[in-house]
This record gives C-alpha cells, structure tokens and sequence, in this order.
C-alpha cells in the first residue's frame, strides 16, 4: 500500500470519527480474545511508539492549550496499555511453560536483554522505574493539576473582566474579545481534565505492581501444578516473562507520566520548551563562567576524574566567553542605532520651519522617560497600537475623526508620569509604573493584596500596583488587572469623550459634509450656506457631543436644521429641533430596547420658577443658594438611581433642559437630562423621584 492511499485511508476514518471508536473496540478485542505473540509484539511497539510521540508533541508545544486534546490521549493511551497487560498476561499464563519466548519477542527482550536474564536484577529494575513513575513523578505532576485547576477556576472571573475591560476600552475588537473568552473556557477546561487525568496515570501505576505479583503468584502455581514444572523452572520462566511484561508497560507509562508532569509545569509562552531551556538555563554567561570555574578546580582535585571535569569547564568556559561576546556586540549595535538616530533628530530639528513651531497640536501625550519603553514596539511596547485602537473606536462611536496624538518624552515630568493635552492645555495626568500592573478594585472584592495603593486616573476607582507575578491572586480576588499602557490608554479614552466636543473644529465639519455629498448633494448644497452658516452647524454638532450624543445619523441631523435653520440661527434651538429628531437614538443610548424609561422629574413649582426664569432671560438672576440645593438635590437622586443599577435620568420642560443640562453637567456626571418632547411615542415613562421638595420654601 502506496503512501497516497494510506493517507486516504486515514482522511476517511477522521471524517467518519471511527478512529477512537475503532481503538476503543480492538482494546476491548484485546481483553477478550486471546492474541498470539506476532500480534502482543506489534501492540506492544505501537504502544511505546504512541508514548514517544506524545512526549515530543509536548516537547515542542509552545502552549498547553495547543495540546488540548492531552487528557483524552493519556486516558486512551493508559486503557491501552492495561488492555495489552490483561492480553499479555493471558499467553503468560497459557505458555510460559514453554519458555521465555512464548509471549513475543519483545516481552523477551525485555526480559532477557534488559536485565541480562537475571529476575532478581529484573525485580529491583522494575521496582527502581515503578517508584520514580509512582512516587516523584506521578504524585507530583498530579499535585500541579490540582493546584493549577483551582487556580484557573478561580481566576477566570478576573480575566472576563480583564477582556470586557479591553473591549469597553477599544483596545480589541469583538471577534478578539471572543477568540480572549473562548481562550479562558479552553484553558480552565484543559486543566480540570489534566485533574482528573493525573489519576488514571496514578492508578496505572498501581495496577501495574499489582499485576506483577499476581503474574508472578500466578505463573508459579501455574507451572508447577498444572504443567508439573519444577520450582527452579517454572521461577524462572514466568518469572522473566512477568519482568518483561512489567517493564515493557512501565517504561512507555513513564514516558506518558513525564509528558503529563512537563504539560501542567510550563509557564505558557510563544516558545517551544527547548528555545525556552536554552534562552533562560544557558543565557547567563556569569553562571556559565563561574560554573566553569568551579568544575576547573574541580579538576585539579588528585583522585577526581580530571580529564571529565576540565573538559566540561573548558566547554562552559568558551560557551560563557562567546555569550559575552555576542552581548557586548549587540549592546555596541544599540549604541550606534541610538547615536544615529540622535543625529537624524538634531538634523530635523534644524530643518523644523516657524509655521511648524507656531502650530499647537490638538491632542498630545507627554511622557517621562521610564515610560518611552511603552511606545517602542521593539521592547515590546503596545501604547502606540491601543491610542490607534481608541482613536478607531471612538471614531465610529462619535462619528467623526479623532486628530492623532502626538507623543513626545517631556524630561520635566516625573520619571514614571504622564499627561495628556488638549490645545497646548494639559488637562490629565497620571503616574504608571511600567514593571508592575494596576489591580482595580471593581466595587467587590474578596480579599487584600499587597502593592503600591493608588487610584485609577480615569475613574479614580480604589487600586494597587502589584508585581506581574500576583496577576493570577489578584484576579482570583475579584480585582480588574490591566498593564501600564492600558492604564494610560483608558485614561486617554475616557478623556476624548468628555471632550469630544472641542476635538471638532470647522475642518472636521467641511469634511462630514463632503462625505454627505457624495450621496445627499442637493441636501448639502441647501443646507450651507443657504439656510445656516457653518459656524452655526459646528455650534449645533458641539452642543450634541457635549451632551454625549453621536453624530453619526448626519443625514438626519442635516435634514432637521433644512427647515427651522430658516426661521433663525440660534444654536440651542437648533440643537433641541435635532435632538427630538434623533430621539430614539438618544433614547437607546441611555435604555437600550427596555420599553419603560425611569425618570427623576422636577417639582412643579421648581420647575414653574424656572421656567418662568427662562421666559423672562433671567438665567443669571437665579439665587445661588437654590442653584446649589437644587445640583445638590439631584446628586443625591442620581446617585440613588445609580445604586440601582439605573442609568440617572432628569426629564423636564423644553425649555429648561438646555438650561439645566449646562448647570448639572459638570456638577453630576453621567446625568441625562431629557425633554419631554425627546421620549419616543411608543415607550413609556416611570417617574422614580422628585428633585426640589425641599426648595419650595426656600424659592
């Protein structure tokens, strides 16, 4: 049979999902039906075969989760070998009286060429691999999966909200954030099976003892009495074959224990287990160089091996020589990289114009000098790809381009700080610490960890910088751990929307309407400048993303200004006019698809004073001492709608809601502050609270 059709075979019994069905039932053959010796000698060569691929598929895996499927081929590999003792033991009993060669040629050889022929060397032999199976290797690979499962379990809540984190953040995309949690499952499932897997090998091993004195109890009795053998005989037919028999099931189940023992010992990382050895055991030259020194005068020692011993340090010593080598020439390339790079900027700064000097950037970043490593993608840096991330996120969100960020080292700031700018005016900073990764407290944890406490800049939520290390503990504690480019990207992010509106200048407007041109041309050329200027649009699309609605439906807004941008040019009521056409936008915004909207109101005669305040242009004339009671009063109401899991939101008269959106954006944030009008006919409202019962008096 050629290799194409062997293949096809193969392709045939896959799509079919007969392959561990048919090994399953030939196991089961095995245990049943006597086989001859031809047959235990080629299960018996497949069965180590099987263990040696194993270990070096887990050799060469460069994380646990690439081997996923583990678990199953140790449990099938082990009721594999118990099914091959079960037929061995068979034709032991059956033929042994024959000689040592009755069960197959590789029981033989096992038995005689291993151990020399000699059972009482064959007995220690399989009692010396049976404890190291057993004892070390077993028992502490099976002690890794328990300690790895727990772990795993407990820690799976913190990184889903590691991953919810990243994807609010923009950082990552759907299809990323899903890849993330599938990830998550696959691993805490990988290591609950490696659990349960580590029993069977321990089990295995144990049955494996208890097969050999049963053999060996068994063949004696055997031979003596029924075959009429004689002690001297039948001792050493059955029991060379038991030995053999022993270790030719021993020796691939501790193959299979060290592969299972290597799997749930590897930190996971993109690297194979050799690249990693080699990368971490022999990447010191000092260790290497006093290690030499060591076998060295080792050597010089009368009485040791001296030609062993100084060659070994000879071999160090010249690999620690060529290490350090090696280092000092890439720590040279670095340096002149670094002092032609400085050249290139001296000569740009030379080529820089007064146009160039004069122009303030929109947005900025500066930072200190321990955190340029987060902007080097060759030290491993993501600052740069997570702000790209965020500018697309709330591109898309807002409905607008948000101006790059430039980035530059300020050697005024702290080592460790940052700070964020708007216009060439700073308005957050923070401090980071790049070694370390911030644990924040989401509102419920169930423990303390030890760190540097702080709070985090965006939300000013309780946190703790603590060292890589404790990432696992922190998150089986219930704590949101995120790296230090995270920390400052969240930041960012945060930010931008807040500020959204001051990011939108007369060039962003131009092109939203050019886009709108392309297919709306006449609704364009209507618009502007004919009915409204485009200062008055830039006014209007300010006042919407300062409330914290979108721009994205541009159509819809441009269609709503076409006919009252005639009747007058005044911004707010050209911003009410859009926002009752985008309605249902703001309205999911704030509740989704829920078909009732839970509302703080005013009390009547609040809101009658106000409006009347409002009719009259009287905004300036309120008292202070009202205005304070009354941000006060819905503070504490929005607070209460917050604990309850509600987004706060305060429905008032048309006529006041510009009025008081001004007065409370600042004072309560994440306040909605809706008109009446601005409800969508089919939804229905639920009045949770009155603001200004106790103001009644004092207006």
């Amino acid at each position: 049979m050629n290799s194409p059709q062997l293949q096809r075979i193969l392709h045939a019994l896959r799509d079919l999902g007969l392959g561990t069905p048919l090994l399953l039932l030939i196991m089961l053959g095995m245990m049943v039906l006597p086989l001859p010796p031809m047959a235990l000698d080629t299960f018996f060569t497949f069965n180590i075969a099987i263990a040696l691929m194993v270990l070096l598929v887990v050799l060469y895996t460069r994380k646990p989760l690439d081997f996923a499927a583990f678990p199953t081929v140790l449990l099938v590999a082990t009721l594999l070998r118990l099914a091959l003792n079960v037929a061995s033991t068979r034709v032991v009993l059956l033929e042994g009286h024959q000689g040592t060669g009755a069960a197959g040629k590789v029981i033989q050889a096992f038995g005689e060429f291993v151990v020399g022929g000699n059972y009482a060397v064959g007995f220690i032999i399989f009692a010396i691999i049976t404890i190291i199976n057993f004892v070390v290797v077993t028992k502490g690979a099976g002690r890794i999966s328990e300690v790895s499962a727990r772990f795993t379990l407990d820690a799976m809540p913190g990184k889903q909200m590691a991953v919810d984190a990243d994807l609010n953040a923009g950082l990552i995309t759907q299809d990323e954030a899903r890849r993330r949690r599938e990830e998550i499952a696959a691993e805490a499932d990988f290591y609950g099976s490696m659990d349960g897997a580590s029993k069977f090998v321990r089990g295995d091993a144990i049955a494996g003892i208890l097969i050999l004195v049963i053999n060996v109890v068994g063949g004696l009795f055997v031979g003596m009495v029924q075959h009429g053998l004689d002690f001297s005989t039948a001792a050493h037919n059955y029991t060379l074959l038991t030995i053999g028999d022993g270790l030719v099931a021993q020796i691939p189940s501790l193959v299979l224990s060290t592969a299972a023992a290597i799997i749930v010992t590897r930190v996971t990382a993109e690297r194979d287990m050799g690249e990693q050895i080699v990368g971490q055991l022999l990447g010191s030259p000092r260790a290497l160089g006093v290690t030499a020194t060591v076998l060295g005068l080792l050597g010089l020692v009368p009485g040791m091996p001296n030609f062993v011993f100084l060659m070994l340090a000879a071999i160090l010593g010249t690999g620690a020589w060529y290490l350090a080598r090696a280092r000092r020439n890439a720590g040279q390339a670095a340096a002149e990289e670094e002092a032609a790079a400085a050249e290139e900027s001296e000569e740009s700064e030379r080529d820089l114009s007064w146009d160039e000097v004069a122009q303030v950037d929109t947005l900025g970043l500066e930072v200190g000098y321990r955190l340029i490593p987060l902007l080097d993608k060759a030290q491993g840096g993501q600052l740069m790809g997570r702000i790209k991330g965020i500018r697309r996120k709330l591109s898309q969100e807002l409905g607008f381009l948000i101006p790059p960020v430039h980035i530059r080292d300020n050697l005024e700031l702290a080592p460790n700080a940052y700070r964020i700018i708007l216009n060439g005016v700073p308005m957050g900073e923070g401090e980071v610490h790049p070694d370390r990764e911030l644990a924040i407290n989401p509102g419920q944890v169930y423990g303390r960890i030890e760190g540097i406490e702080t709070k985090d800049p965006a939300f000013g939520l309780e946190a703790v910088w603590i060292e890589p290390g404790q990432r696992e503990e922190a998150q089986a504690l219930g704590y949101t751990v995120v790296d230090a480019s995270t920390v400052i990207a969240t930041h960012l992010s945060h930010l931008l929307q807040q500020h959204a509106h001051e990011l939108l200048g007369y060039q962003e407007v131009q092109q939203l309407l050019d886009i709108l041109a392309r297919t709306s041309p006449r609704l364009v050329e209507d618009l502007v400048p004919k009915t409204i200027s485009l200062g008055t649009l830039l006014k209007v699309l300010q006042n919407l993303l300062a409330e914290g609605v979108p721009i994205r439906d541009l159509r819809t807004i441009a269609e709503t200004l076409a006919e009252p941008g005639r009747e007058g040019q005044n911004p707010d009521a050209l911003t009410a006019a859009v926002r009752r056409a985008l309605a249902r936008q703001i309205y999911q915004h704030i509740n989704g698809m829920a078909p009732q909207l839970d509302v703080i109101t005013l009390e009547p005669n609040l809101e009658q004073i106000l409006l009347q305040s409002v009719q009259g242009n009287q905004e300036g004339g309120l008292e202070p001492g009202i205005v304070d009671k009354l941000m006060n009063d819905v503070k504490e109401l929005a607070q209460r709608e917050e604990m309850a899991g509600r987004t706060p939101v305060l429905l008032v008269s048309p006529q006041i809601r510009a009025l008081l959106a001004r007065l409370l954006r600042a004072a309560v944030p994440g306040l909605q502050v809706l008109a009446y009008d601005e409800v969508p006919d089919d939804k229905q409202v639920r009045i949770t609270a009155a603001a200004g019962a106790q103001l009644q008096q004092a207006v």
